[in-house]
C-alpha cells in the first residue's frame, strides 16, 4: 500500500483537495487535460489507505473497458488492488449472475450476442426494410429509448418531443420495439440495457437484496458523469440508496452523446442533490501548450447558455507552442491533399505518426483523407474498426507465444524472440506493399515493439512474463500502438489525445451537423469541436473546402470558426470573397448578418431565417403553404417524415427569402449541397409559379 505522502506527491492544489475529501458526496469538475483519472484513483487509494473503506467495498464505474483498464491498472500501482473498476454493464452484469436466480427460481437468461438478427426478424414482421444500415438505424432507436426508460407505447410522443430525426414513422418504429421486445422474451434473451434495467429494479423492490448489495458496496465513483443517461441515473440511484458516499468526475462541456440519451443535467444539479458536497473544479490544462488551450476557451466561451457546472476556462500549463493553423481550401481533395503534406512535414521533424490524428464529424468523410494518406505513402489506421485483440493475426500470434511457453522456449533476447516467433503467423523482415496485408504486418510488428518496451522497463522479463502482460493489456483494452496517423470521428475521439491533431472538414451541414436545428443541437455540436481541440497535446490545424472534390463551391465555413481565424490570417476571409458573387452567397460566407437591421445574428433560428426574431417578417404566406405542401408529397415518396426534407423553419426562411437561383438558396442555412442536388430544383421551380 502506498503511504499517504506517495498518494499526495504531485498533486496540484485542487486535486490534493479532491483527493483528501473526507468520505460522502464529492463533485470534481474536471476540464479537458486537467488530470482527473490521476485524481479519482488517487482519491480511492487514499480513502483505502486511511482505512476509511476496503479495496472490495468500492465499486467504480465508467464507460468504456479501456478507461476501466486504466483505471484498475493505476490502482494497482497504487496498491489498491481489488477495487471493482467497470463499466455500467460489466457490474451490471455481475450483480446479476449473481441475484437472478434468488430472484426467479431460474438460471439468468442469456446475454443475446445477436442483437441485429432480432431487430432484423422484428422489421420484417412488419414488411419494414432489412438492409443493414436500416436495421442498425432502428437498433439504434430502440436503445435510445430503453436508455432512456421509454416504452413502445412512449415512442412516438417521447420522439417528437426530443426532436429525433426518425429513420422512418415513430409509430412504426414503436411496432418494431414493440415486436424486438416479444422475440427476446420469447427466446429468454437479454440485451445490454435489460441488464440494467432487470439490476434496478431488483434492488427497487426487493429490499433484502438492495441491503445485502449495499452491506458489500458502501463508496461509489463515477467517472465521465456528464455522460449518465436516465436509466444508468436509475441504476446509480438504486446502487447508492439513501447513503451519499459518491464520487463523480466529470465535464458538463464535454457532453457529446445527447443522441444517445446522455445528459449533463445530473453532473450540474449534484450539489442540489447533495448541498453538503464537496465542489472541485480542475482547471490547470496539464496536456495542451497555452496556444492550444486558449483556442479551446475561445470555442467554448462562445456558447450561447453555460450552466454553473459548465464555467471552467482552463489555464495552460505547459511551455508555449506553435499557434493553432486554420486554412481553406477550394474542395475537400485539396483539403486532403495538403493535410497529408503537413503531416510528412511533421513527421520530418519528429513527430510520430502515431502521435497524428486527423478528426472529422462523420465517418463518411475518411475515404478522402485514407486515399491521400496512400498517395503519399503514409501509413494510418482508422479508429473504430476491429480491436487489437480481436484481429485474427493477433489472436493467432498469441497462440504462438502460448505454445513456445509450453516448450519452455529460452528468451534471453525477449524481442528477437518473439520477432522469430511471429515469422511462423507471417512476419517478415520487411512490411508488404501496402492494403491488409501491411495492416497485418503492423499490428504484429506492434507486438515486437511492446516486447522491446517490456525489455526496456523490466530488464529481465522473460516470455511468460510478456505474454502475462499481453493478456493484462487485452483484458485492459490497451493495444500497444501501431504506427500510423489515426483517422477518427470527433466522437471516437473522445478520451484519446495527439501531439498533433487535424480538424478537417469544419463547414455547416457538417459542424454543426445539417439536423441540428435547435440552439440546444447546435451547442452540442460546438462541444464536439471543443472536443476535437482538446485532444491536441502542440500542433492544431483547422481546415475547410468550399466544395467537394470537383463540385461546385456551395459550403461555408462552419459557424464556430468565424470568430477564431486570427485577424491577418490568409484565412481571416474567404478565398471566395475576393471573387464578384451574387449578394446572398457573399454574406453566407462571412459572419452571418440580419438583412433587415445587419446585426449580428447568434441564435440558430435567427440564422436560419437570415434575420433577429424581432425584426419584421417578408414572408409570402402563399409561396409558404405551397412549399408545405410540396415537402408533405415528397416525403410521402421518399417514406420519411416531413422534416426529413426540410425543417418549418427552413421552409420559412425560403418564403421570406424567395431565393432566385441556387446560389441564393445555398445561402439559407440549413440547405448543402446535398439538398440543393435532391430538392433545390424543385423549390426553385416552385418559387417562380408562385412569382
Amino acid at each position: 500500500m502506498a503511504d499517504q505522502p506517495r498518494l499526495l506527491e504531485g498533486l496540484d492544489p485542487e486535486q490534493r483537495q479532491a483527493v483528501i475529501a473526507p468520505r460522502g458526496p464529492v463533485c470534481v469538475l474536471a476540464g479537458a487535460g486537467t488530470g482527473k483519472t490521476r485524481t479519482i484513483t488517487h482519491r480511492i487509494a487514499h480513502l483505502v489507505q486511511r482505512g476509511l473503506v476496503t479495496p472490495r467495498q468500492i465499486l467504480a464505474v465508467t464507460f468504456t473497458a479501456r478507461a476501466a483498464g486504466e483505471m484498475r491498472t493505476r490502482l494497482r500501482e497504487l496498491g489498491a488492488a481489488g477495487v471493482q473498476a467497470q463499466t455500467f454493464h460489466a457490474a451490471a452484469f455481475r450483480q446479476l449472475r449473481y441475484f437472478w436466480p434468488r430472484v426467479h427460481d431460474a438460471q439468468m437468461w442469456q446475454l443475446t450476442d445477436n442483437k441485429f438478427r432480432l431487430v432484423m426478424q422484428a422489421a420484417n414482421r412488419l414488411g419494414l426494410s432489412t438492409e443493414r444500415e436500416d436495421v442498425r438505424d432502428l437498433a439504434s432507436e430502440i436503445e435510445w429509448s430503453k436508455s432512456s426508460l421509454i416504452s413502445p407505447e412512449q415512442y412516438p410522443a417521447a420522439a417528437q418531443q426530443a426532436g429525433r430525426e426518425t429513420p422512418i414513422l415513430p409509430e412504426l418504429i414503436a411496432k418494431a420495439f414493440a415486436g424486438y421486445e416479444k422475440l427476446k422474451s420469447s427466446a429468454q434473451l437479454l440485451d445490454f440495457d435489460d441488464l440494467l434495467l432487470h439490476i434496478a429494479a431488483i434492488l427497487e423492490d426487493r429490499e433484502d437484496i438492495a441491503e445485502e448489495f449495499r452491506s458489500q458496496y458502501r463508496s461509489f465513483v463515477v467517472d465521465e458523469y456528464q455522460d449518465v443517461n436516465p436509466l444508468q441515473a436509475r441504476v446509480l440511484d438504486a446502487w447508492v440508496g439513501n447513503r451519499d458516499d459518491l464520487t463523480v468526475v466529470g465535464d458538463a462541456n464535454q457532453t457529446i452523446y445527447s443522441f444517445a440519451g446522455a445528459s449533463p443535467k445530473w453532473l450540474i444539479n449534484f450539489p442540489r442533490k447533495y448541498p453538503e458536497a464537496t465542489v472541485v473544479r480542475l482547471e490547470r490544462d496539464y496536456r495542451s501548450t497555452p496556444q492550444v488551450v486558449d483556442l479551446a476557451n475561445k470555442v467554448i466561451g462562445a456558447a450561447r447558455e453555460r450552466p454553473a457546472g459548465t464555467r471552467l476556462k482552463l489555464v495552460g500549463q505547459r511551455p508555449d507552442g506553435p499557434r493553432p493553423d486554420f486554412a481553406e481550401y477550394d474542395d475537400e481533395t485539396d483539403e486532403a491533399d495538403a493535410i497529408a503534406r503537413k503531416i510528412a512535414q511533421l513527421a520530418k521533424r519528429g513527430v510520430p505518426l502515431s502521435e497524428i490524428a486527423i478528426l472529422f464529424r462523420v465517418n463518411a468523410q475518411s475515404e478522402v483523407y485514407e486515399k491521400a494518406l496512400s498517395d503519399a505513402e503514409i501509413p494510418y489506421q482508422v479508429r473504430g474498426g476491429e480491436r487489437f485483440f480481436a484481429r485474427a493475426e493477433i489472436r493467432q500470434a498469441m497462440a504462438t507465444l502460448r505454445t513456445a511457453i509450453a516448450r519452455d522456449t529460452a528468451a534471453e533476447d525477449l524481442p528477437g524472440t518473439v520477432r522469430e516467433l511471429l515469422v511462423e503467423v507471417g512476419l517478415t523482415d520487411e512490411p508488404p506493399a501496402g492494403g491488409s496485408a501491411r495492416e497485418r504486418w503492423e499490428s504484429l510488428i506492434a507486438l515486437v515493439e511492446l516486447a522491446e518496451g517490456l525489455v526496456a522497463a523490466v530488464p529481465d522479463a522473460d516470455l511468460r512474463r510478456y505474454v502475462a502482460e499481453l493478456d493484462a493489456r487485452a483484458e485492459a483494452q490497451h493495444p500497444p500502438t501501431v504506427e500510423g496517423v489515426t483517422l477518427a470521428s470527433l466522437h471516437a475521439a473522445k478520451g484519446l489525445e495527439w501531439d498533433a491533431v487535424f480538424l478537417a472538414g469544419l463547414v455547416e451541414g457538417t459542424l454543426p451537423i445539417q439536423h441540428a436545428d435547435t440552439d440546444a443541437a447546435v451547442e452540442e455540436e460546438r462541444r464536439l469541436l471543443y472536443v476535437g481541440v482538446t485532444r491536441a497535446r502542440e500542433h492544431l490545424h483547422l481546415s475547410w473546402a468550399l466544395a467537394r472534390a470537383g463540385g461546385r463551391r456551395f459550403r461555408r465555413r462552419s459557424r464556430f470558426v468565424y470568430n477564431l481565424v486570427p485577424d491577418g490570417h490568409p484565412a481571416a476571409l474567404p478565398s471566395k470573397a475576393k471573387q464578384p458573387q451574387p449578394p446572398a452567397r457573399q454574406a453566407a460566407t462571412i459572419t452571418p448578418q440580419c438583412r433587415v437591421c445587419s446585426s449580428t445574428l447568434v441564435s440558430t433560428m435567427d440564422i436560419k431565417l437570415g434575420r433577429c426574431s424581432d425584426c419584421p417578417s417578408d414572408v409570402d404566406e402563399t409561396l409558404l403553404e405551397q412549399l408545405k405542401a410540396w415537402r408533405s408529397e415528397r416525403a410521402r415518396q421518399l417514406k420519411v417524415p416531413a422534416y426529413v426534407v426540410f425543417t418549418d423553419a427552413t421552409l420559412t426562411a425560403i418564403a421570406e427569402q424567395r431565393p432566385a437561383d441556387e446560389s441564393a438558396l445555398v445561402g439559407i442555412s440549413g440547405i448543402g449541397a446535398i439538398k440543393i442536388q435532391k430538392f433545390g430544383g424543385d423549390v426553385l421551380a416552385l418559387i417562380n409559379r408562385v412569382n
